[in-house]
């Protein structure tokens, strides 16, 4: 190094500002954060996963609904449950009180409830996605809570429960009115929930899940 001429001096430290210039260059484009991915579109995986999440929340309330009903009429609070255990195991069913065999047909009325969960939820953001659109919401999941239970008791179950286990039980004994309660109950709490499993891209490129705001 000539400490002695300025120019070459000069020189030099120009050369390390352009140095320092690149490093912090290359500093900061290997800091800045990778691009995060964003749907383009109606974002059925998310609506799909949201909705069998919200499902289990609207089969316990429609179960719920069932228990106190149940017990007001001074029949077994869990009838429905040994009702619908009837496409498994048939007319046995009807009379089990095993604490076991019961809890076995909570989960799988609620694990029911998760699946139709994802049919509902798909819907009503397809068809009615805008905040305040609660009255809309509700007026679809009727319809459909109502088509579903036609289609499941009288479309199906009817002629599939007597062709595989020999009875129809679970159209006979559950009268027209509980099963289409117990449907609306499931579709009008869809509704109601509908908004926590909105989605919502924010500014980082996260989702977040609506609020009862958006109902």
């Amino acid at each position: 190094m000539n400490t002695n001429n300025p120019s070459s001096l000069e020189r030099e430290l120009a050369d390390l500002r352009d140095r320092m210039a690149e490093l912090e260059s290359a500093l900061s484009h290997g800091d800045k954060p990778a691009a995060r991915w964003e749907p383009t579109g109606f974002y059925a995986d998310y609506y799909a996963t949201a909705g069998f999440f919200l499902g289990m929340f609207a089969a316990l309330t429609s179960l719920a609904v069932n228990i106190i009903g149940s017990s007001i009429f001074d029949q077994h609070p869990l009838q429905l449950i040994q009702v619908y255990l009837t496409f498994p195991l048939g007319e046995e069913a009807l009379t089990m009180d095993s604490g076991g065999t019961l809890a076995i047909g909570c989960c799988l009325y609620i694990g029911t409830g998760m699946l139709l969960g994802i049919v509902f939820q798909l819907a009503l953001a397809a068809l009615a996605p805008q905040p305040g659109a609660l009255v809309k919401r509700l007026v679809i999941a009727s319809v459909l809570a109502i088509g579903i239970w036609l289609f499941a008791f009288y479309g199906i179950l009817n002629w599939l429960q007597p062709l595989l286990f020999g009875g129809n039980w679970i159209v006979e004994q559950v009268p027209a009115y509980v099963g289409l309660i117990t449907h609306l109950v499931f579709g009008w709490t869809m509704a109601l929930l509908f908004s926590f499993g909105v989605y919502r891209a924010r500014a980082n490129g996260n989702a977040a899940a609506g609020g009862l705001s958006e109902s």
